[in-house]
């Protein structure tokens, strides 16, 4: 009967002492996510601002001649873009512009702060795009996808005069867009990362609005995850249109700049070159450049 009894307990106790196992797992595995910082993952998942700063310079020498001197980047968010910028001459100038005061705080924390001397280069306007008054910029850029946010033509238009309002007379205006046949399903696209996996969502698609809501989330090696990190309430503009809405807004000409494919992988390569034509990859990225 003791001996019984004695089975039984060190049953229960096994199985209590499992359950708070767990339950003290959970906990732990719960603290990557609730330790995360949403901002650097986006950084680290999402923006190359090396690679995109390399396009801007060696674009705008190509077309004009000369070198750029004033950036600015509208919804700059974080402003990586910008402090990539300055930390690439003494003479770069860049302004930053976005209506979230608390990530341009987090930005001037982060991002601005260990530029140093060079910080003094950075301004940061928390300002509405539309009504952003700036002049005598060599570039402006409006990149990952940002400027869906305007949903209907005369919006965009209207963003997009703003623009050219603010652009020196030899000013060059940098976009970038993406597409292809997966653009318009709802899905979810995962790539794997050293401390965490990033997760694009694309959770509503409206063909007759165009309007897409996507989601960016990401999950952590403990099992804990970061849902809705990012919303996106966009518009899915394709290329014609924004082009249209360039010339529209009085842009001399647009160049779109079509990514390459690596032979052996079959994925971009990083490199882009002007196209006229493109190809009907299911996921593409390009960047539209427009001359004032």
């Amino acid at each position: 009967m003791f001996l019984a009894r004695s089975n039984i307990l060190r049953r229960y106790t096994v199985a209590i002492t499992k359950r708070r196992d767990s339950h003290m797992g959970k906990k732990r595995r719960a603290a990557m996510a609730d330790q995360a910082d949403r901002h650097h993952l986006y950084q680290q998942a999402v923006q190359c601002v090396e690679a995109e700063v390399d396009f801007v310079e060696q674009t705008f020498r190509a077309i004009r001649g000369r070198r750029a001197i004033r950036l600015r980047e509208d919804f700059c968010g974080t402003a990586n873009t910008s402090c990539e910028w300055v930390r690439r001459s003494r003479r770069h100038v860049a302004l930053g512009v976005d209506l979230d005061r608390d990530v341009l705080s987090w930005g001037k924390k982060h991002n601005i702060a260990p530029l140093g001397k060079a910080a003094r280069r950075v301004t940061l306007l928390d300002d509405n795009v539309l009504r952003v008054k700036s002049t005598g910029m060599d570039a402006v850029l409006a990149m990952n996808f940002s400027y869906w946010i305007f949903k209907e033509r005369k919006m965009l238009r209207r963003y997009f005069k703003r623009v050219r309002d603010g652009l020196a007379g030899d000013g060059v205006f940098f976009l970038d867009a993406y597409g292809g046949h997966d653009a318009f399903k709802v899905m979810k696209d995962r790539h794997e990362y050293k401390k965490f996996t990033y997760i694009w969502d694309q959770a509503a698609y409206r063909p007759i609005t165009g309007d897409i809501l996507c989601h960016i989330h990401f999950e952590f090696a403990d099992g804990s995850k970061l849902k809705r990190a990012f919303t996106y309430d966009w518009r899915l503009w394709t290329l014609p249109e924004i082009r249209e809405i360039l010339e529209e807004a009085g842009f001399s000409a647009s160049t779109v700049y079509w990514q390459e494919t690596d032979e052996e992988t079959g994925e971009g390569n990083g490199v882009f070159t002007p196209s006229e034509e493109g190809e009907p990859d299911p996921a593409w990225i390009a960047y539209i450049v427009a001359e004032k």
